[in-house]
């Protein structure tokens, strides 16, 4: 953030890293269906998209 980077940007970053790693699509694929894991994911990539949008626009 020190660099220039939006505080709504770095957030959906962080968010996105930990939300949509590779590792926990492993791991939920083993426990969903696979239309429901793409269903959580564009959900949560939506959601996380707002987030980043949302919190530019308020800070």
């Amino acid at each position: 953030m020190e660099k220039g980077a939006a505080l709504g940007t770095v957030l959906a970053f962080m968010m996105s890293v930990v939300g949509l790693s590779l590792p926990e699509m492993v791991i939920l694929r083993r426990v969903l269906k696979p239309q429901m894991l793409a269903i959580f994911v564009t959900i949560l990539t939506i959601a996380i998209i707002f987030t980043g949008y949302l919190f530019n626009l308020v800070l």
